[in-house]
């Protein structure tokens, strides 16, 4: 190959790069995919308050390691959330599917779902007694069931929101995101709960109290990303006319649905007891 041959083909892979640059650069400055970046933070903040930040929480309160373990279950919605997807695929949210749209009913629904669920937790002090640790056994319950909802509809709007060529870049975006929202409640969490006061061998609740509450506040970055993306335009074409019979039909079967996750829950708890 001659010389003025190998340089176009040089310049040819050189122009080829710098595209391939361009168009990544501008894919990712693409609202869809910056709206995942957000998203992602939502979804990534839940599951480290249910696993290690609420296992310290619930040592430095002198609460017994095979309870600290069982707690763990309380993150059984994220693997059987495919029992209840269908559901939220079909179903609508009295009210807010008629002014947000399916997807986006969802993840408000599971959103605010999530902060009720941590601001419990932190409204509840795990050594002050049985009841009271029972109280927070329910909330984990209730964060599990909510992030997993969350993550569900999340998903399905990445998919419909935007076409094929965007889906590498806002999946990418989704779990950058996510990262951010485990290191948030993992290591932040624990970093606010240090400096409030609270140690191993100085168990300090308003501590924790006051860390949860700040994760639920740090919740609020997804709902307000919630209430600016678009609907996907799939579901705008949709009707949104809902009869009596369907809300019936969706708060059963929602009610079914909590009521199995809860009951395993607290059966497993009395397996692992005996």
């Amino acid at each position: 190959m001659d010389q003025p041959t190998t340089h176009r083909t040089e310049q040819a892979q050189t122009d080829n790069s710098s595209k391939s640059w361009r168009s990544s650069y501008l894919a990712f400055r693409h609202p869809r995919v910056i709206t995942m970046l957000f998203l992602g933070l939502s979804a990534g903040i839940p599951i480290l308050l249910i696993f290690s930040s609420l296992g310290l929480w619930l040592r430095e309160a002198g609460v017994e390691r095979s309870a600290v373990t069982f707690f763990s279950w309380a993150a059984l919605g994220y693997s059987f959330k495919f029992v209840w997807a269908p559901l939220i695929d079909k179903l609508p949210v009295p009210v807010l599917t008629k002014r947000l749209g399916r997807r986006r009913a969802w993840i408000l629904l599971s959103q605010f779902s999530i902060i009720a669920a941590i601001l419990w937790m932190a409204l509840t002090d795990p050594a002050a007694g049985e009841l009271s640790l029972t109280f927070m056994a329910m909330a984990a319950v209730l964060l599990g069931f909510s992030s997993a909802t969350q993550d569900i509809v999340i998903d399905a709007y990445r998919i419909e929101s935007a076409k094929k060529d965007l889906q590498a870049m806002m999946s990418a975006t989704y779990i950058a995101g996510y990262r951010i929202g485990m290191l948030v409640a993992g290591a932040g969490a624990l970093y606010l709960a240090s400096l409030f006061g609270t140690e191993k061998d100085a168990y300090v609740y308003s501590a924790w109290m006051w860390t949860y509450m700040i994760m639920a506040a740090v919740m609020l970055i997804g709902v307000a990303t919630t209430l600016i993306i678009p609907e996907p335009a799939i579901n705008r074409e949709q009707t949104n006319d809902y009869s009596s019979r369907d809300h019936l039909g969706f708060l059963l079967l929602f009610v079914v649905a909590i009521t199995g996750f809860i009951t395993t829950f607290f059966i497993s708890a009395e397996l692992t007891e005996n």
